[in-house]
């Protein structure tokens, strides 16, 4: 949800519908653009060029369709649509608690923020610049406490990148067997949630506090959250890219053959330059427009009305 104004009261809904409406906007924003996600994951793991290096673009194209479809890549266009589905299962449990954990725990912490330090962030930034800032702290608190959901985030990835590691194990004996190995990369993770759910809190409250002046952030109109939401956003991928990057490399590698960050790290340095620390990134800012706008109309429609529901309220139609 769209952060809060410290002024201004408002009703504020049920922890229950806080969960209701963030699991359905997280099921339907998963169905949506699982496939885009899975792309930007095999370009970020893909450790060869695809272009560049004097070879045809011919060659180049063959290259790219076969990173993101893999075995998939001769089959019909549906054949390839639908090799863009795996880990579904692990992403949608990985997506469902991310929502709810993000959405529904930045305002407590925001909450928690203001009540113990709200006077020293005010003294510190100034009363605009302090409110603001205090989104921003929620959210990287919150980030790194992301943390926990790893696993998921894990099991998911591997779907999506290296399958292999999957023949003839179960989530169950997977799970026995790698034990905490699941948490490799729980330090990059950490590295790349701080400050990138810092610049998605903050970035949004900037907007919406100095481009729009609302001292209610809830009051927002539609534009004006799709405005603030890419803005932080797009602040929030651009500045976390490099982190990702390593994080996904990691947790991409088969369970027998693991590699340290910084063993990834130097070999993009060395082999694929600087320009590798944003492989992915096009994809993803290309899709955080619909993607955002489709998740911010869900869980602001879909809360509020499972408020209503749970105070057995009659129904008020929005537009």
């Amino acid at each position: 949800m769209s952060p809060v104004g410290s002024s201004g009261k408002r009703h504020s809904e049920s922890g229950t519908a806080r969960l209701l409406g963030a699991g359905a906007s997280g099921i339907l924003e998963l169905f949506t653009f699982h496939p885009v996600d899975t792309v930007a994951k095999r370009l970020m793991s893909n450790t060869d060029k695809i272009f560049g290096g004097g070879q045809p673009i011919a060659q180049s194209v063959g290259k790219l369709n076969q990173v993101i479809f893999r075995d998939a890549a001769l089959k019909p266009t549906i054949g390839k649509y639908l090799s863009l589905f795996p880990g579904l299962g692990y992403a949608a449990g990985y997506k469902v608690s991310q929502r709810i954990y993000k959405f529904g725990g930045q305002p407590v912490a925001r909450d928690f923020l203001e009540r113990h330090y709200g006077q020293s962030f005010t003294r510190a930034f100034g009363e605009r610049n302090g409110k603001a800032m205090m989104h921003a702290t929620a959210g990287s608190l919150i980030g790194i406490g992301e943390v926990a959901l790893l696993p998921l985030d894990v099991l998911k990835i591997k779907r999506q990148t290296n399958p292999e590691a999957f023949r003839g194990r179960g989530l169950v004996r997977i799970v026995a067997d790698e034990g905490m190995a699941l948490y490799r990369g729980a330090g990059w993770t950490v590295l790349r949630n701080a400050p990138g759910s810092f610049a998605l809190f903050g970035g949004s409250a900037f907007v919406k506090e100095f481009a729009f002046g609302l001292e209610d952030y809830n009051n927002a109109t539609f534009i004006q959250n799709f405005f603030a939401s890419i803005g932080g956003a797009v602040a929030s991928l651009t500045v976390s890219a490099p982190m990702d990057v390593i994080k996904t490399r990691i947790q991409a590698r088969s369970f027998d053959n693991p590699e340290s960050g910084m063993t990834i790290l130097r070999k993009m340095v060395q082999k694929e330059g600087f320009s590798s620390f944003f492989k992915g990134l096009t994809p993803k800012i290309l899709v955080v427009g619909p993607k955002l706008v489709y998740g911010f109309t869900l869980a602001q429609y879909f809360i509020p009305a499972f408020d209503r529901i749970l105070r057995g309220s009659q129904p008020v139609e929005r537009i």
